[in-house]
């Protein structure tokens, strides 16, 4: 007889399957309207990011674009590389950067020297101009994300650094 009833109960529940969970649905329906905003933020910070990127690179000088930034940012980080890893990195194709480097060096930001772990690869390193461009340039950037951050609540910048690192402690 239990097991009937139990049988029957489960029947509803299929006939129904919003009966039990109504409070569930209300809550999925606002995180779906939440993620979305959050969707929304990161459109914009996104459009934001490649602005600034091109304004950063303009910056140091008014040819240079904005994937020639990007290889000056990883060079400034990791010191000089092989022309072939910074490809790799960067996820474009040997030419493409080939033709990057090439527009570098006739701005007179990038040199290239022998790579004395293999004698038939090149390093690509920054001019000290570049260097010395691309430093002030970072100095500037922090320091408008300085101004930023400053106008909020300790608490409200550490909530923010904290809700980041969640993120991307689950990026892929």
């Amino acid at each position: 007889m239990a097991r009937q009833l139990r049988r029957a109960a489960d029947m509803d529940a299929v006939a129904d399957p919003f009966a039990i969970a109504e409070p569930a649905r209300a809550y999925d329906v606002v995180m779906a309207q939440l993620i979305d905003e959050v969707e929304k933020q990161f459109a914009t910070m996104f459009v934001n990011a490649r602005n600034s990127i091109r304004a950063r690179a303009a910056a140091i000088d008014p040819e240079l674009p904005p994937m020639g930034f990007k290889v000056l940012t990883i060079l400034s980080r990791s010191g000089p590389r092989q022309q072939g890893c910074l490809a790799e990195e960067m996820e474009v194709d040997k030419a493409m950067m080939s033709r990057t480097i090439k527009q570098l060096d006739h701005l007179g930001l990038v040199e290239r020297s022998m790579d004395p772990s293999d004698g038939r690869a090149q390093l690509v390193s920054m001019t000290n101009e570049a260097r010395a461009r691309f430093d002030a340039n970072l100095a500037n950037a922090r320091r408008v994300l300085h101004d930023r951050l400053a106008e909020w609540e300790p608490g409200e910048v550490r909530r923010f650094t904290d809700l980041l690192a969640k993120l991307n402690e689950s990026t892929i």
